[in-house]
């Protein structure tokens, strides 16, 4: 455990008489080899925070070294972090991504905030957001069957100026989570129940998660999809692991299909310089769409959200509460 010496400050989110604290937390693993926008994704965390609590994974690249300097150089508030060993070995945690919600629980476990924040390494939040974050903890702190605050996803694909809409993604999740609801992270750690597997009572932050999942050179996609794969399917046959073929086959290659559109919005600030160095764009105007007859189940369903606002049959992890 870390935690740069000079000591705790006050953060902006602690207003006069108000005793309540917030922690951030998040994991990451090989950050660096499978490109993700993790500092970043920290930084935009601090603003929000009392705490940042860092699970590290212990991999093969320059992930910890990093996470080091941006603690003892870039932050001014308290930053702990620890390492962890995955469990790769173990064929029942490498299925269904199970290693990810345990890992989270881990970091989720070190924080002592009364509200506790989460992104993963990938998801940002924007600063123009970080002020309704924390009015919604505000406003719900003394409301006890309030569990969790729900967020609004926004999805990129392929490059920084394509999102995806449409019922193939989930539009909203938990991130932020009361600490003595005894939430624990679940499945591949997209969400959050209780202790008892019950959904979380929550209410809308009125915030954006930005999502660069599916945003990173071609080769890092190849990389990451084909380490991730085996975190839900198992190992690979050792055909597939020499020539380093995912599950899922060439998923990873970016393609245009049914809900992906061009994005004309601002990007949260500290992603602007990766965007600003990105070494490859993928063009949707010039790619082949591709088309099956499964996508006309998923075209009418997505005509009547966008034509009514309600989304049809949707799966949902939490319970909305007003």
């Amino acid at each position: 455990m870390y935690a740069p010496d000079w000591g705790r400050k006050r953060s902006d989110s602690l207003r006069p008489g108000c005793k309540m604290k917030i922690s951030g937390f998040s994991l990451i693993r090989n950050g660096t080899q499978f490109d993700y926008p993790f500092l970043e994704s920290l930084r935009s965390l601090l603003p929000l925070v009392d705490e940042l609590i860092i699970n590290v994974g212990k991999g093969d690249d320059n992930t910890l070294e990093k996470i080091q300097s941006f603690a003892r150089e870039e932050s001014k508030k308290e930053v702990k972090f620890f390492e962890s060993d995955w469990q790769l070995d173990h064929a029942e945690k490498k299925r269904g991504g199970l290693i990810l919600s345990e890992q989270t629980n881990l970091a989720l476990d070190h924080c002592s905030g009364d509200w506790c924040v989460y992104l993963q390494a990938d998801e940002i939040l924007a600063e123009k957001d970080i002020e309704k974050i924390r009015q919604a903890i505000m406003k719900n702190q003394n409301r006890p069957e309030v569990e969790g605050l729900l967020f609004d996803y926004i999805h990129f694909y392929g490059s920084y100026d394509v999102i995806q809409e449409s019922r193939s993604v989930y539009r909203r999740e938990i991130r932020a989570v009361r600490k003595n609801s005894n939430a624990r992270s679940i499945g591949d750690a997209q969400s959050f129940r209780n202790s008892n597997g019950n959904k979380l009572a929550v209410v809308h932050s009125g915030a954006n998660i930005y999502h660069y999942g599916w945003v990173r050179t071609p080769d890092a996609m190849r990389e990451k999809t084909f380490f991730l794969d085996q975190l839900y399917h198992g190992d690979p046959t050792p055909e597939n692991k020499q020539k380093k073929i995912p599950h899922t086959g060439d998923n990873y290659r970016y393609k245009k299909f049914w809900g992906l559109k061009p994005y004309l919005e601002t990007h949260p600030e500290v992603m602007q310089q990766r965007i600003q160095s990105q070494g490859w764009h993928w063009n949707l105007e010039e790619a082949q769409f591709i088309f099956s007859w499964k996508d006309l189940k998923r075209i009418l369903l997505d005509t009547f959200e966008n034509l009514t606002g309600y989304r049809l049959f949707e799966y949902k992890s939490y319970r909305l509460i007003r």
